[in-house]
């Protein structure tokens, strides 16, 4: 009996492969990208991390940090003893006046735990004893892109990896059909700030390649190519990349470059995406409550609330490292009228998270982070009374928030003087916070180190302590 020809094909050798596992390649892929990780040095705590970085630096002293001398002090010249010539922006590093401004908005201190918190964030107030408040962040850099490459990658300079890129390469990967590390931007719609989103905050660096952050979209598809193109089905695809991947391989027998397996995982990986990717971001199985949780702008792609809701549902698929960064806190001369509009837009979203992760049991491990670079000047930027009105970049104090993952809920660690403008206890710089997070994970930070130009780096460079009060 003759075997018609459709069904010849379906029958070849390479077609069997092909639908078996979904081929050789994804066999190779799950044997690239699980390829000796360092794993644990300790029982973890926590197994995932969300990082909502607010670019551009909320305001301590008018969100989180209460200071009744700022209040009466207003308008009055903050004491030199106080400043004691510091260095600032250039914004302000010539303005001779230099006069105290109170917080915008009140700060009420809410929950049993008592965390002051603005009236201007009631979700986030709201949720004070889930969240463990670090009012005591000092950072060494006074402009953005040196203080978030700091707090991302242990060094002000570009060219070291991110936090997320050094757990892809300690910890492995968790799933075959999405990446590890994932970042996503936005931003406020009046685009009041010019806050640029470098690739190297999410890059590899000197790690292999196959370590760097995938980043989402905010428009049309999150990943580009996503669909095959006309003509070409599913079948003739995976052999596509068999055969593309036998040619990668003997390449690599001979040359032996860690970028040609690399090559080889992002080809594997971006097939199963075309299948992981669609249903990821198909909200239609979202119950009401809960898309109304992170508010009426989850539905539009790209806003925070929208990638606030995509973070959880990456982390429920595998993905272990989301980093979602959203600018518009940069607040020098629109203070009294941007920050309540940055508030609004982001305090319901990130309480959503906490609260989703809770009620599905995700939360006791996975750390979830709020924070941005520093913070900002007790004093005016501008002129009182002026149209104009903001505050300065303010490296000497400012507070971030973590939950769940093993930290403590319901602590303020950490303190300020009476005008927000030093920490006097309790001091965490961004080492310290990056030791912290690979502790929480099960991670020795003095531990995870990778060998580059005969030096061994780490994450943490040659500083950082786990703050163990944060510890729960």
């Amino acid at each position: 009996m003759t075997t018609p020809a459709h069904l010849a094909r379906q029958l070849t050798r390479r077609a069997m492969l092909g639908r078996s596992c979904m081929g050789l390649g994804a066999t190779a892929l799950a044997t690239l990208l699980r390829e000796h990780p360092i794993g644990c040095h300790h029982a973890p705590r926590a197994r995932r991390v969300i990082f909502l970085l607010q670019n551009g630096a909320p305001s301590h002293v008018d969100l989180f940090d209460d200071k009744p001398m700022l209040r009466r002090m207003h308008g009055q010249q903050i004491p030199d003893s106080v400043v004691g010539g510091r260095r600032f922006s250039t914004m302000t590093s010539g303005q001779s006046a230099r006069p105290c401004v109170q917080a915008i908005a009140p700060l009420r201190q809410r929950g049993d735990s008592g965390a002051t918190v603005s009236t201007l964030l009631p979700y986030t107030g709201a949720i004070a004893d889930r969240l463990c408040f670090v009012k005591s962040m000092v950072t060494t850099q006074v402009n953005h892109a040196p203080a978030i490459t700091l707090l991302l990658t242990g060094s002000e300079r570009p060219g070291r990896p991110s936090m997320g890129a050094w757990l892809s390469y300690g910890l492995g990967r968790s799933c075959d059909d999405l990446p590890t590390f994932v970042a996503m931007t936005s931003r406020d719609q009046e685009a009041s700030c010019g806050q640029i989103f470098y690739d190297y905050y999410w890059g590899a660096g000197f790690l292999p390649s196959v370590h760097q952050g995938v980043k989402f979209r905010g428009a049309g598809d999150p990943v580009l190519y996503l669909q095959d193109p006309a003509g070409v089905d599913r079948a003739q695809r995976r052999a596509m990349l068999d055969d593309l991947g036998a040619l990668n391989r003997h390449h690599q027998a001979q040359v032996r470059d860690p970028e040609i397996e690399t090559r080889i995982a992002q080809y594997e990986l971006a097939y199963a995406m075309q299948t992981s990717v669609p249903e990821l971001t198909d909200f239609s199985d979202e119950p009401e409550h809960v898309l109304a949780m992170y508010g009426p702008d989850v539905r539009r792609k790209g806003s925070y609330a929208y990638n606030c809701l995509l973070a959880r549902r990456l982390i429920e698929r595998g993905t272990r490292f989301v980093q979602l960064m959203h600018a518009g806190w940069d607040q020098h001369n629109n203070l009294y009228t941007q920050l309540a509009i940055q508030c609004r837009d982001t305090d319901a979203p990130s309480a959503a998270l906490v609260l989703d992760l809770q009620q599905r049991g995700l939360l006791d491990d996975t750390l979830v982070i709020w924070g941005g670079e520093f913070g900002r000047t007790p004093f005016l930027q501008g002129k009182l009374g002026a149209e104009k009105m903001g505050r300065d970049h303010h490296p000497y104090a400012f507070t971030v928030w973590m939950a769940g993952g093993g930290v403590k809920a319901g602590l303020s660690h950490g303190s300020t003087d009476d005008f927000g403008f030093d920490v006097t206890d309790g001091a965490v710089t961004p080492f310290d916070l990056q030791a912290t997070i690979l502790h929480l994970l099960g991670i020795d930070h003095e531990r995870l180190t990778f060998r580059f130009q005969g030096r061994d780096y780490r994450l943490t460079d040659v500083h950082g302590q786990v703050v163990r009060p944060l510890l729960a």
